[in-house]
């Protein structure tokens, strides 16, 4: 078994509207429960060995606090995170146009024309409520080069998936390993 040392480090950033499950989520993928009670997050980081295609990842996760059309995204979304979970309720439209301009705020902070993300559908189970359709939400993340998928907390449906994919799209983007060019003989490079 890999030490936590040696593990591949990743950092996730959940980001989303308030209220549309980031923490009941997140909670269920760490401690497998789910929190019927609803408490604002501030910030919080959670770490989480995750075993993807039998590379043991060490993964930090962080819970944000929710974002609106004013809320500024600084440094903190961008130096240093590896992927983004954006997360909408399937119960709220207006959760589910802030994702597109969390995407964009993020490209632009990022200084990128392509990040490594998630787009999650959450709170499946109040599917009664529902404002947004699957296909809308597959075809948001397909504009945006993402994956796509719908969850439940409460229900622990496709929680782990979110992060499998994300997962996925970060190592999709990861440069792939150069071969090292063998030194010439007699060459030496000195850097004083």
């Amino acid at each position: 078994m890999a030490t936590r040392d040696n593990l591949k480090k990743r950092k996730i950033a959940v980001l989303g509207s308030r209220s549309v499950g980031k923490s009941s989520m997140i909670l269920q993928f760490i401690e497998n429960h789910f929190m019927e009670s609803y408490y604002p997050t501030i910030e919080s980081t959670f770490v989480k060995t995750v075993n993807y295609k039998g590379t043991e990842y060490d993964c930090e996760v962080i819970d944000t606090a929710g974002q609106d059309e004013y809320s500024l995204l600084g440094p903190k979304h961008a130096i240093g995170i590896h992927g983004y979970v954006l997360v909408y309720s399937v119960t709220s439209r207006k959760s589910f146009d802030m994702i597109q301009i969390v995407y964009d705020k993020l490209i632009d902070f990022c200084g990128v024309t392509d990040i490594p993300c998630v787009i999650v559908g959450s709170k499946t189970d109040l599917s009664s409520s529902r404002q947004v359709d699957p296909s809308e939400g597959e075809r948001l993340a397909q504009t945006n080069k993402a994956a796509w998928v719908e969850t439940s907390a409460k229900a622990n449906v496709n929680v782990g998936e979110v992060f499998q994919l994300c997962l996925a799209e970060i190592e999709k983007r990861a440069p792939s390993s150069q071969p090292e060019v063998p030194a010439r003989p007699g060459r030496i490079c000195r850097i004083m």
